[in-house]
């Protein structure tokens, strides 16, 4: 079966990379967009069914020869196909009918179906269910005699009270007697039937507990098959890097924070691409991942569209396996707007309106101290409290709010919350909108295992809602403005680029679209009360795209 791909056009005027481009953040080099080509051409006169959509990957590698070929690879499996002519195999096929792994499973279905038939049992559930009847019952009893005791000793209180101020001291005393005899006679009786009703719900719940019992056996049972299942699993993942070190996929996550590895780590395409690479000694060097197929529901993914390798599975694998390469810098960091100076649109006592340029961090961030919050404290060293009053994401350029005291930013953070503050962004979205307006209602939540990334979650999202109106259409571009109802992390980005949404990224939307020489959003109006003066002002600026 021949894994290594020949190129269909010459490559002989092609410059080769100096530096692997760093797999996280990249816009592909011209070599991996041809072998892109070449396979999407290939995927088109397949028969496979891309309902639900696959990432693929293709990885340019150099033979001892110094000839220029390429690797293909997918994510996960295909239909029930890990493995398919022409694509280089997982790092373990987990598949593969003689294995441990199906033969593991195998063990847990029965497992499964075992636990389905007790749990549906006839007999079990009428015992289960006589027993909660007895039970519920019980209680209500046992409730009701607890009020009845409450009752009768309030009564006695006020007894005692009353016949105290009349009775002579003998006939009282006769009379406490007789309160106490009373008393006890409730607290036994109480006894016996809280006796009684323990002694009948026994009766009922030993059948029924043999059930229970049995069923609790056979989930511990699956439970630890399926650990030492999984740990056999993660032991068969050795990933390779261009040293000829092994490591583990279980070494690996032990120094992230999840310190275990998630379900699906080292069947991306990534992964599979370079390990291949490292067993037939070919070098890497130039790597590309897209999406083919339809979208899926959650994460935003456009047919044929470029992705990054995921945060979650592939960094702590890629971090191992790309040691010993030279591998680009993160072109964040070349992006980062550090000369540009950020414009002061107002400015007051109590408060200042700026410009945030592009590529500029709202906060100082993991490895970025730079920031328009470290600017402001330089610029306004004696103002006190938080300085900014909002955010935006560091390639969104445009409008925010600085408070120079905490009674400021205080009112103004609750203009904020009540949604007093009306704002407006701008964007250049990669597509052409027929409609004129409308509201984009797509609840978002942390693609944990792809930071910093949101995706469209209906259950446990958060409500993230956009009114939007159409500005203008040309060349192929739609111009909007946004409205954000709410102010969820990448809402307006993900509202874009969402099938569900408008359906088209922003333009240079590294995240959600394609790299281009910046994110075309821009915050361009801001209207809101003077935390001081009461008067209602309104700032606008033009956007520079």
């Amino acid at each position: 079966m021949n894994r290594i791909w020949s190129f269909s056009n010459t490559v002989d005027d092609y410059k080769l990379p100096t530096k692997l481009d760093y797999p996280f953040c990249y816009e592909p080099n011209p070599l991996a967009t041809l072998a892109s080509k070449q396979l999407q051409e290939y995927l088109t006169t397949t028969d496979w069914d891309f309902s639900i959509g696959k990432m693929f990957g293709v990885l340019v590698v150099q033979d001892q020869n110094n000839k220029l070929h390429f690797l293909t690879a997918f994510s996960g499996k295909i239909g029930d196909d890990s493995i398919k002519d022409g694509f280089v195999p997982p790092i373990y096929n987990r598949l593969a009918l003689d294995g441990f792994f199906k033969e593991g499973e195998e063990e847990l279905n029965e497992l499964n179906r075992r636990l389905s038939d007790l749990e549906k049992n006839d007999e079990f559930l009428v015992l289960k269910q006589r027993f909660l009847d007895e039970k519920k019952k019980s209680e209500e009893l046992l409730s009701s005699k607890r009020k009845e005791i409450k009752q009768k000793k309030k009564e006695r209180k006020t007894k005692r009270n009353e016949l105290k101020q009349v009775l002579e001291e003998k006939a009282y005393l006769l009379f406490e007697e007789e309160l106490k005899k009373q008393s006890m006679d409730l607290q036994f009786s109480y006894k016996r039937l809280v006796k009684e009703v323990n002694e009948k719900l026994t009766s009922l719940e030993e059948p029924y507990l043999l059930y229970e019992g049995e069923i609790e056996k056979l989930r511990e049972k699956r439970k630890l098959k399926s650990s030492l299942l999984q740990q056999k699993l993660f032991d068969q993942y050795q990933f390779l890097n261009s040293n000829g070190d092994k490591r583990g996929l279980c070494s690996i996550f032990e120094e992230t924070a999840l310190k275990v590895p998630p379900a699906g780590a080292g069947d991306c395409a990534a992964p599979k691409l370079f390990q291949y690479a490292y067993q037939e000694n070919l070098k890497p060097i130039a790597l590309a991942e897209f999406w083919w197929g339809t979208s899926p529901a959650m994460e935003v993914r456009i047919h044929s569209n470029y992705y990054p390798a995921c945060r979650g599975k592939c960094e702590p694998i890629l971090g191992h396996m790309l040691e010993g390469l030279e591998v680009a810098e993160n072109p964040i960091f070349q992006k980062l707007n550090h000369r540009t100076e950020i414009l002061t649109i107002y400015e007051d006592e109590h408060l200042a309106v700026i410009n945030k340029p592009p590529e500029l961090l709202s906060i100082p961030g993991k490895d970025i101290f730079d920031s328009v919050q470290v600017r402001m404290k330089k610029k306004y060293p004696n103002a006190t409290g938080p300085l900014l009053v909002h955010r935006l994401d560091m390639s969104t350029s445009g409008i925010m709010l600085v408070a120079k005291d905490k009674g400021v930013h205080k009112e103004l953070q609750r203009q904020f919350i009540q949604r007093e503050i009306e704002k407006r962004y701008v964007a250049l979205l990669d597509g052409v909108i027929e409609e004129k307006e409308g509201i984009i209602d797509l609840p978002l939540r942390t693609d944990y295992l792809n930071r910093p990334c949101q995706m469209v979650c209906f259950e446990k999202g958060k409500k993230a809602q956009t009114r939007w109106e159409l500005v203008s259409v040309e060349n192929n571009r739609s111009k909007v403005y946004y409205y954000p109802i709410t102010g969820r992390t990448h809402q307006l980005r993900v509202h874009s680029a969402h099938h569900l949404g408008m359906g088209f990224p922003i333009v240079g939307d590294e995240l959600y679209g394609t790299v281009e020489n910046r994110l075309c959003l821009h915050a361009n109006l801001i209207k809101f009360e003077h935390p001081i003066t009461k008067e209602i002002i309104c700032f606008e600026v033009e956007e520079e795209f």
